[in-house]
């Protein structure tokens, strides 16, 4: 199994790359996050965002796999899936889902909102989806599972946990009344909520760990996608201002039930500069013209929510800590088209913390002290001719640049992006899957 996942603050470009990846391989498989997330792919002239369905299901012949490290909204889900049918693809006959896989009730996302409401000032930027509720009720031992919606006494099931989020909201609201916590619509969405889990018994229902397994053993090739990015982990990423769940290589196999010996290569993508949505520490955040630039001529702004993203320069420190956690043993460089307006080229080398030292190391702590990165500036590159073939083509300041990259984080870059579309991806040799 090859893992692909994000080494920044996420919208890295996964989407396309999985797209781009997926005829070598036989199943792509979701192994963590839900529809907090936005993989968005161009072709034929078409934008795609898929939120909770793997990037693979464009591809007639790849098995896609939702795993049981995924929190699933099944009323996004069933629109996502009928916006495929109408494509003309055959979700029935590709798509699985882990029987394991966490459910986001309608009562998840209005706690998500009550929950970041509380917070004031301190709000993390959470996409309201419900995805850290779920996720507490998963650790807490209390949440629904897709394989849940089985069994007879499923609704029965769905009222306790429901009356469970009532207390809750009760308490986050300071409420002394009698009064409902829900919008007035509740039983409405409600009612869409047990439609759309209607709607989802009619696909495979799967233990997913035995499906992979079985064809690992089989010889298939299997490519495990992740969502957000390695710098929003809940472990290693800027806590709190992260998201909750592993979105490092390891989340791979506790998400898909696959052991670490099964995994063979690691593509980490990365953008040729930095963005982030929502809040949190971002050390090489340009709040200027420049980042206003980057901002416009890269497009940047969510998938999901449609934020408009916060835009910096590349950061090798975090860079290079998301190589190591992850165990990369490929980079893959998306949107080198976005930087060829600019003369200068900058690049975070070092930070130099509040005590004057100067380190190339992530800090434990990069919320609440003061860092200043420290620049190294390359000079621009031009366009990037259409139809070239080798890394030899690439403009000679790209180059340089790729190279320096490459020496301070250890690992090889070896796929270029410089446009949305699939044909503009390069790739240094053929890849290999094994």
């Amino acid at each position: 199994m090859d893992i692909l996942l994000g080494l920044q603050w996420g919208d890295e470009g996964k989407g396309k790359i999985v797209d781009f990846l997926a005829p070598k391989y036989d199943v792509v498989a979701r192994f963590q996050g839900g529809p907090n997330a936005g993989h968005t792919l161009f072709f034929d002239g078409l934008k795609h965002v898929l939120h909770q369905i793997p990037s693979g299901i464009f591809r007639p012949t790849i098995q896609n796999v939702v795993g049981n490290g995924v929190v699933l909204d099944a009323v996004i889900l069933k629109r996502e899936i009928e916006a495929l049918q109408k494509l003309g693809i055959d979700v029935k006959k590709s798509l699985f889902f882990s029987k394991k896989a966490q459910l986001i009730l309608p009562t998840h996302r209005i706690l998500d909102a009550a929950q970041e409401k509380a917070k004031g000032n301190n709000k993390i930027g959470s996409t309201l989806k419900g995805i850290s509720p779920t996720y507490q009720d998963k650790i807490g031992r209390s949440g629904l599972r897709l394989g849940d919606t089985l069994y007879p006494n499923f609704k029965e099931r769905y009222e306790t946990t429901k009356n469970k989020h009532l207390e809750r909201l009760s308490d986050l609201n300071n409420e002394e009344t009698n009064e409902s916590p829900l919008p007035s619509d509740f039983a409405q969405i409600e009612q869409e909520f047990f439609t759309a889990i209607e709607f989802l018994q009619e696909f495979k229902m799967i233990e997913s760990e035995y499906f992979i397994d079985d064809a690992i053993k089989a010889n298939k090739k299997v490519l495990a996608e992740g969502a957000q990015g390695t710098l929003l982990d809940i472990d290693f990423g800027s806590y709190p201002f992260v998201t909750s769940s592993n979105t490092v290589s390891a989340g791979a196999c506790t998400g898909l039930g696959v052991a670490p010996s099964k995994v063979k290569e690691v593509f980490g993508i990365f953008k040729a500069y930095c963005t982030r949505v929502g809040s949190g520490p971002f050390p090489t955040e340009l709040e200027d013209e420049t980042g206003e630039a980057l901002r416009k001529f890269g497009g940047e702004f969510g998938a999901t929510t449609g934020r408009p993203r916060r835009c910096g320069w590349l950061d090798l420190p975090a860079l290079s800590y998301a190589v190591m956690i992850n165990g990369v043993t490929q980079l893959f460089m998306m949107k080198t088209d976005v930087l060829t307006p600019f003369d200068e080229i900058k690049v975070c080398t070092h930070y130099k913390l509040e005590d004057g030292t100067i380190t190339d190391r992530l800090p434990h702590d990069i919320v609440t002290q003061n860092i200043e990165p420290v620049y190294k500036t390359f000079e621009g590159w031009e366009d990037i001719a259409e139809g070239i073939t080798s890394f030899e083509q690439l403009p000679k300041n790209l180059q340089t640049y790729i190279k320096f990259i490459e020496e301070n984080v250890g690992a090889p870059i070896t796929l270029v992006s410089f446009g949305p579309e699939r044909t503009a991806t390069l790739m240094r040799n053929e890849l290999q899957v094994v």
